[in-house]
């Protein structure tokens, strides 16, 4: 199954809304990447895919991406710079686990949705919102082969 057909139409809105409502709550910035397969390690997989993804050119450097290969069964969180250095250790588990607990139970869209709203409630401590804040990257998820 190619990656953009893994999540149903409804699970790409739900998911778009997450997104939507997480951001609203911080400055930081949250990108869904899907992908059928994992090439190489998770994290340096998710590294390259932030990468492309300009992610890194956020102001505050705190752009999140909720990496997921398909096939492969990987999921990661990678967070940049600025979060990890203002975030505590261990600060993305409670996020990771309600991911894979929505993937393991086949609602992979419920899971990735819970996790984004999350995310966007913890990182609200670190990076809340600005009156003057700017939607720096694309909500869209993007998709890889």
């Amino acid at each position: 199954m190619a990656a953009r057909e893994y999540l149903s139409d409804k699970d790409k809105a739900d998911i778009l809304v997450a997104i939507s409502d997480a951001e609203s709550q911080t400055s930081g910035e949250i990108r869904l990447h899907v992908e059928t397969r994992c090439k190489g390690e998770v994290l340096d997989r998710a590294a390259t895919v932030f990468e492309t993804l300009s992610m890194h050119k956020t102001e505050l450097r705190n752009g999140v991406l909720f990496y997921l290969a398909t096939q492969d069964r990987q999921f990661a969180i990678l967070g940049d710079g600025g979060i990890n250095a203002a975030v505590p250790e261990g600060f993305w588990n409670d996020v990771k686990d309600t991911v894979i607990a929505g993937l393991a139970a086949g609602k992979a869209g419920e899971g990735l949705a819970a996790g984004i709203r999350l995310a966007g409630e913890q990182l609200s401590a670190h990076f809340p919102v600005a009156d003057d804040d700017v939607n720096e990257l694309s909500d869209d998820i993007s998709f890889g082969s």
